[in-house]
């Protein structure tokens, strides 16, 4: 290949890896330290908002927030049908019926009148996902979800630093999970996450619930080593906590990574620009609408390719592939169609646009570590094989 589809968006700075060398020499212990508490006060600070907790992925956070908000059988959960399988399967798992809700064309994110039509009487919550990076507006629903007492959680495992009216995604719901995946904007060497959530009453419970219930006894111990080193409970009934915590070196690694996230993402908002620009006349390729006041962070570069014109997205990849060496791909198969959600009964849906999308996109090579030439490289080709199947 060429250009490669990368499992990874970063490279560290030798300055990054005398770092970690130093961490994984000194810190004491290697789980649950200095370092853990570090990352939760630099993300809190750039997030702005104090309610944040370390985890070992946005799925696990998303575990913990379907844990938490009592989930009875019946209660539904309304979740776009395109996106990544862990928005949904936590809500499955503690007794939610998902509803499925439609995206918008144009602009990749949940439709809100859509959305509006499949709330019922039995409606818990509402999954917003930030997909692709494409930060959304939820000042238009946000009162009408509160109305009706329905919780609102933000999916924003590719959207780290998006903004809406200049504030950071993450804080217009009760929820929100954030990824450090080896792919996503910044990681926490592979794996990773960040839980946040509105009410402040709730971190005693979260902090328990992500690390086996550990806490400290509630009397006054005349000798620290009696009865034990620590405690475990959980005021939850009929529920039991997890194990979703960080070693002391990923919380190092997304220490050194916050700090360049806006360098990240203004190369990302960059070379998408770019792209975008020097693809205009190609009419079969349509990408997300910008939005007022909104920032997105273009965690994929992705293309819808209109059927109505001559090619086809399997030819446009096709072409990329084996005449170009570029490998693209196609991402996030409605999740009603996968064998899993079907044998769980959640087979079905009205997301005409959603299937529309995903029959006919194309997601591009866009890692942040493709030097410029290989990214020019794409631009052109991209161009090339599109007036070449255009001309066939």
């Amino acid at each position: 290949m060429k250009i490669n589809w990368s499992g990874r968006s970063h490279y560290f700075s030798k300055n990054d890896l005398n770092y970690f060398s130093k961490v994984i020499k000194t810190a004491d212990p290697l789980t649950q330290g200095t370092y853990l508490k570090k990352f939760e006060s630099s993300f809190s600070k750039y997030i702005k908002n104090k309610n944040v907790l370390a985890v070992s992925s946005a799925a696990s956070a998303l575990e913990m927030i379907a844990s938490i908000i009592d989930l009875k059988k019946g209660d539904e959960v309304i979740i776009p049908s395109h996106t990544y399988c862990a928005s949904a399967i936590p809500f499955a798992r503690n007794s939610a019926k998902i509803i499925w809700s439609d995206i918008d064309l144009d602009t990749r994110v949940v439709d809100i009148q859509d959305l509006k039509s499949k709330i019922s009487k039995k409606t818990k919550a509402v999954v917003f996902v930030h997909l692709y990076g494409y930060a959304m507006d939820l000042s238009k629903i946000k009162s009408y979800l509160k109305k009706k007492k329905i919780i609102i959680i933000e999916d924003c495992a590719q959207a780290l630093g998006a903004r809406v009216n200049n504030k950071m995604v993450g804080n217009q719901g009760d929820f929100a999970c954030f990824s450090f995946h080896a792919q996503k904007n910044i990681t926490t060497l592979g794996e990773g996450g960040m839980l946040l959530f509105k009410d402040k009453k709730l971190m005693k419970t979260l902090t328990q619930m992500r690390h086996n219930g550990h806490c400290d006894f509630n009397f006054k111990r005349k000798n620290y080593w009696v009865p034990a080193m620590g405690n475990l409970d959980f005021e939850l009934k009929n529920k039991w906590p997890y194990k979703f915590t960080l070693s002391e070196i990923q919380c190092a690694a997304g220490i050194r990574l916050l700090k360049k996230i806006n360098q990240f993402n203004s190369l990302r908002i960059q070379r998408a620009k770019k792209a975008i620009k020097e693809w205009a006349s190609l009419k079969e390729l349509s990408f997300n609408k910008n939005f007022i006041n909104k920032r997105h962070v273009y965690h994929l570069l992705s293309a819808y390719v209109d059927p109505s014109k001559k090619i086809n997205r399997d030819k446009l990849i096709k072409t990329l592939f084996h005449k170009y060496k570029i490998k693209c791909a196609v991402q996030y198969i409605p999740l009603n169609r996968y064998p899993l959600f079907k044998k769980n009964g959640f087979g079905k849906s009205k997301c005409p646009n959603a299937d529309k999308f995903y029959d006919n996109m194309i997601s591009f090579p866009f890692h942040i570590w493709m030097s410029d030439s290989h990214f020019n490289y794409l631009i052109n080709s991209v161009k090339k094989a599109v007036l070449e199947l255009r001309h066939d």
